[in-house]
């Protein structure tokens, strides 16, 4: 038998160390293969984000990029982006940025930043207040404020960490109301990781209940932070399992997030 032999490098993304962070799986490709075939491969993979790249052809960026869950393709996901440039960086060692053109969030950009980290920049989405008891229900606890985006999140606003740590939704019910990022925050005061604001991050419509460090989200928190706390800038912590670390910046109508990345598995993907 015949194999495609497809390269597949997995990253810790938002991490100093393995194990940490929120791994993605990053794919180079010649040319887009079928949708259906695309999301069998990240079922397959069984990560949060499976990201599959191919050369550019349009002068606007160096590489077309798509993001799939286990289940669907998403419009925007900060972390497999962030590991995407990682992968590439890594292997261009001459290069201080990537740009990579997506098909709902725009070109979005991965650089250096220092000698083991790097900035990425996304599309700010600021939300504004709106109730929703329902999903207030299914998380749990007892917020402050609650506010949407359009592009389906919601953001939950906690009056301290610790309310955030001990959430334990209900994600039968969360999954029923369909592909929403729902977003719980709150200010770090007192709070372990040493953060300006801790979150915890839960997608069940997209095939993830609770996601270990979100990038997509940080670009609903910068906005909403930055305001709430009167500077352009604050240190972010997902306080999952794996928990991560993420530098947030505001910058007009876009986010600078930066973080580090692992590698921890490269090789080849059989088709």
């Amino acid at each position: 038998m015949s194999w495609r032999r497809v390269p597949i490098t997995q990253v810790d993304a938002f991490a100093d160390r393995p194990f940490t962070g929120n791994p993605a799986a990053v794919m180079p490709l010649d040319e887009w293969l079928g949708d259906d075939l695309l999301q069998a491969i990240a079922a397959e993979n069984n990560l949060a984000e499976t990201a599959f790249l191919i050369p550019d052809e349009s002068g606007e960026a160096d590489y077309e990029l798509r993001w799939f869950t286990p289940a669907v393709e998403v419009a925007l996901c900060g972390h497999a982006t962030l590991a995407s440039g990682h992968v590439l960086l890594s292997a261009a060692q001459w290069r201080n940025d990537m740009r990579f053109r997506t098909r709902k969030a725009g070109v979005l950009t991965v650089a250096r930043d220092g000698d083991d980290g790097y900035r990425m920049a996304l599309p700010a989405y600021a939300p504004a207040p709106k109730p929703m008891p329902a999903t207030v229900a299914a998380l749990g606890g007892d917020p402050v404020e609650t506010l949407w985006h359009e592009g389906r999140y919601a953001l939950i606003v906690y009056p301290d960490a610790a309310s955030v740590r001990a959430l334990a939704p209900d994600f039968r019910a969360l999954r029923d109301a369909g592909d929403v990022l729902y977003i719980a925050t709150a200010p770090g005061a007192g709070d372990a990781s040493g953060a300006d604001i801790v979150s915890r991050i839960f997608a069940p419509g997209a095939g993830i209940d609770e996601d270990p460090v979100t990038g997509s989200a940080h670009s609903v928190l910068t906005p909403y932070w930055t305001a709430r706390l009167g500077r352009d800038r604050f240190a972010a912590f997902q306080a999952s399992a794996r928990g991560g670390h993420v530098g947030c910046r505001i910058d007009g109508a876009m986010v600078e997030l930066s973080g580090r990345c692992v590698t921890t598995l490269v090789g080849e993907f059989l088709l």
